[in-house]
């Protein structure tokens, strides 16, 4: 070969190392790509919040329930089932493995049902509808069917119309119907890391097609399909980061959003819900494992491609 022919190969191909980004000319979020990852990212980022949230409210409201246990007096006559009430304080205080005890206020009671049932629902003498007397008691360790069968055995002789409810029983259809939205989460996220990895597959494809002359040619310099690969990767690279980027920025805003409307309501289980600063920390690594899946995608892609097209 000439000495000008090899000069002009050796420009070529410092050209393609110096300029090798500019294979695949692109406006940075102004094509499909970018919006594309964008909105998978801000769906899995949601996705994952909530269920970062139903997992924090599962945690805190067992850690909270686990030894509480409810004795309800359903006696009409309200002497009698004031009597029998303190009567069962007394001997739930004095029970083995019973951490303390509370007779709930009528007034609190009242406060409780009143959305339901309206105020003034039963008078003095008990003529109106009868409501229940209360005890909350708290257990060292957890409220086991044993535990509850001894507190009804020693409740028995004291307050006949005692009913003993371990509060883990009621909300267990609760707990479980929160893990099945926590599995329908991870099922969600699942499935936009499928799309993503889909669409950024079909982008590769599509611009592998549009630029096979220039593929070619660089081959012909000798460039090798590593530096080709590389070339398709930085560009991926890019768009997702800035499509994770915006994704994430429209993810917390709905976060936000919706975060505060729930604590408005003002529900003991719902704010137990909130994320701590490791759930943020996740969410802020979305945008980067969508840019890492992206560009490991877009390598093996043009890779697989290069070796069937020479």
């Amino acid at each position: 070969m000439s000495a000008p022919s090899t000069r002009g190969i050796t420009r070529g191909l410092r050209f393609f190392a110096g300029a090798e980004a500019q294979l695949v000319p692109q406006a940075r979020l102004s094509g499909p790509m970018p919006w594309v990852i964008a909105i998978m990212v801000a769906l899995t980022a949601i996705a994952l919040a909530a269920g970062l949230a139903l997992g924090n409210t599962v945690t805190a409201a067992t850690a909270e329930i686990e030894g509480g246990v409810t004795v309800q007096l359903i006696e009409p006559r309200l002497e009698v089932r004031d009597a029998q009430a303190r009567r069962a304080a007394d001997t739930l205080t004095r029970l083995p493995g019973v951490f303390s005890t509370r007779l709930v206020p009528q007034d609190e009671v009242d406060g409780l049902i009143e959305p339901w049932l309206g105020s003034g629902i039963e008078t003095a003498t008990g003529s109106a509808i009868p409501i229940p007397a209360l005890i909350d008691v708290r257990l060292r360790g957890a409220a086991d069917r044993e535990q509850v069968t001894r507190i009804e055995r020693a409740l028995a002789a004291v307050a006949p119309s005692a009913r003993v409810d371990a509060q883990a029983n009621w909300l267990r259809p609760v707990f479980d119907a929160i893990v099945s939205l926590q599995w329908l989460a991870i099922a969600l996220m699942a499935l936009l890391t499928v799309a993503l990895t889909a669409a950024v597959l079909l982008a590769v494809r599509s611009a592998l097609g549009v630029n096979r002359d220039t593929i070619e040619i660089v081959h012909l310099l000798g460039g090798t399909d590593t530096q080709i690969a590389r070339v398709f990767q930085r560009s991926i690279g890019f768009d997702a980061a800035g499509g994770g980027t915006v994704g994430l920025a429209l993810a917390m805003l709905v976060i936000l959003g919706l975060g505060r409307r729930f604590a408005g309501l003002g529900a003991g289980m719902v704010d137990n819900g909130a994320l701590v600063w490791t759930d943020w920390l996740l969410l802020a690594l979305v945008p980067l494992l969508a840019t890492a899946l992206a560009m490991v995608t877009a390598r093996f892609t043009v890779m697989h491609a290069l070796r069937k097209m020479l």
